[in-house]
């Protein structure tokens, strides 16, 4: 089964006052695991949900796009991991060692 394993920041989460060495050598080490354990499929960080566009439709194929992100919330993903892990279980696991490395709420979702 492959998971999203999504980290959350606040809307005016800053990365150069909250991320130190420390925090990345954590973080990648946390990578390096999950290479190790074969279950890391991809990841990636995200630039600030202030550069986002959505895009929504309309009527038939008409499209609007707009700036700023889709939810109008005061969190949005900063990150994420997908994995393959046997079973949702296992990806909490995973999820729970990424909310410590990244000292940040984490969302684990199957994918269909």
């Amino acid at each position: 089964m492959k998971f999203l394993v999504a980290i959350h920041h606040a809307d005016d989460y800053d990365a150069m006052l909250v991320e130190d060495a420390e925090m990345h050598k954590v973080i990648d080490d946390l990578n390096d695991e999950m290479v190790a354990a074969g279950i890391r499929l991809f990841v990636g960080g995200l630039h600030h949900v202030r550069g986002a566009k959505s895009i929504r439709t309309e009527t038939g194929e008409k499209t609007i796009v707009t700036d700023g992100p889709y939810l109008d919330t005061r969190e949005h993903v900063g990150g994420f991991w997908v994995l393959e892990a046997a079973d949702l279980d296992e990806a909490v696991e995973w999820g729970r060692k990424a909310a410590i490395a990244c000292k940040a709420p984490v969302e684990v979702r199957a994918f269909h």
